[in-house]
């Protein structure tokens, strides 16, 4: 934990302090923030860190030493009216303080604290403020590591949809049956073989399956590819060590020769809405604008609806991209959550707008990465349908 850094933030916000809680380890970010090993938490544990000065601690009685490793003044409690006691003679004199919570619930991936225990602060006189966007600063951010981890993840997972375009191609030549498990399965392989993990497999969809934003096959479940079948690819992945973050692309391909006139249209528009998200990044970023989250998802969304699509683009334009494969920074969000936490630099993110017809479903997907100056989609875009038997077809 860097507590010159997380105070110089706290006075740069005009916060008292920030408090963190958990019971029954309901919040993860406050272990990740506080790089605190996870202890037994079957009682309620309270971490104050102001502005300035020294933080102070609450832990039960029983549980004493789950706090041991941070720095502060330490007090214990027993009974519920002498955690309230204690708890009140921490928070004395701050007015306002930061606790992992969401007004409205807007941002329900730091909204973690829960109504009961804001209600509690908030009748010691504090104001509790939403800390999501001090949640990023120590938790999205990515160091120059990070970064090379990214790029060396990129350019495997985009050699797999290679690898993966040219088995179908391979196999519908050779007559050689081939399913959307298969496909799947043949990734992890070559990411294991690489030197990549993933926690959960990559999406391969054919046809309706395409139009199922999280479908995902199993042996049980694969459909066969055939010949003119529509195939999604949705491919996610990150190197075999500490510290390593994903990388998380979509692209699509048609297994014939000339990509149907239905199918290209449709793209076009996805690939439109696409690079004007990223076109709203770039501009904020070299002027010097601040930009949120619901922005970005404005402006993809704004072309799908010209365009007559927009009830079938049914999620958020991207998310935050970090350690997890849906990280703890901004995500580019006006639909499923109205997401007003400032795009930051070092921060990367998903931008992947999407229609979902009955029949297929077309999504595009790139990460972008975003520096003091400037941003840049870190692999490379997809401009057309691929199509997968074009040259041997």
């Amino acid at each position: 934990m860097d507590l010159d850094a997380i105070q110089s933030a706290l006075r740069a916000a005009g916060l008292d302090g920030w408090l963190f809680y958990d019971h029954h380890h309901r919040d993860p970010l406050a272990y990740r923030i506080l790089k605190l090993a996870v202890p037994l938490c079957t009682r309620r544990w309270y971490y104050l860190i102001p502005s300035r000065g020294a933080p102070a601690k609450l832990a039960h009685r029983i549980e004493r030493g789950s706090l041991d490793a941070l720095p502060g003044t330490a007090s214990l409690y027993s009974s519920w009216s002498e955690q309230r006691d204690e708890l009140r003679k921490m928070l004395k004199g701050k007015r306002r303080v930061a606790m992992q919570y969401s007004p409205l619930n807007d941002i329900p991936y730091v909204g973690l604290v829960d109504a009961g225990t804001v209600e509690l602060v908030r009748s010691f006189g504090a104001e509790v403020v939403s800390s999501a966007d001090l949640v990023q600063l120590f938790e999205a951010r990515w160091s120059d590591d990070a970064l090379a981890s990214h790029l060396e993840a990129g350019k495997i997972v985009h050699a797999s949809i290679r690898m993966a375009f040219a088995s179908i191609h391979d196999a519908l030549r050779a007559g050689k049956a081939l399913s959307e498990y298969d496909v799947q399965q043949e990734i992890l392989r070559f990411f294991d073989e690489q030197g990549l993990e993933t926690e959960e497999a990559p999406i391969v969809g054919v046809n309706a399956n395409s139009g199922n934003p999280h479908y995902c096959p199993s042996r049980e479940s694969s459909l066969p590819i055939r010949r003119n079948d529509f195939v999604l690819l949705d491919v996610w992945a990150r190197q075999r060590k500490p510290g390593a973050v994903y990388f998380d692309i979509t692209w699509t391909g048609f297994a014939g020769g000339t990509v149907p006139g239905r199918y290209a249209a449709v793209f076009a528009i996805v690939r439109e809405a696409r690079e004007a998200a990223v076109d709203r990044v770039r501009k904020a970023m070299q002027a010097g604008r601040p930009l949120y989250g619901y922005e970005v998802d404005d402006a993809a969304r704004n072309v799908v609806a010209r365009s007559g699509y927009g009830e079938y683009f049914i999620h958020r334009t991207g998310h935050s991209i970090g350690e997890d494969i849906h990280g703890n920074g901004a995500n580019m969000d006006n639909f499923e959550t109205h997401d007003t936490r400032r795009i930051v630099p070092r921060t990367c993110f998903s931008i992947e707008p999407g229609i979902y017809l009955d029949d297929f479903g077309v999504r595009s997907e790139v990460n972008v990465y975003v520096d003091e100056r400037d941003a840049r989609v870190t692999g490379e875009s997809q401009q057309e349908i691929i199509p997968i038997l074009g040259e041997h077809g």
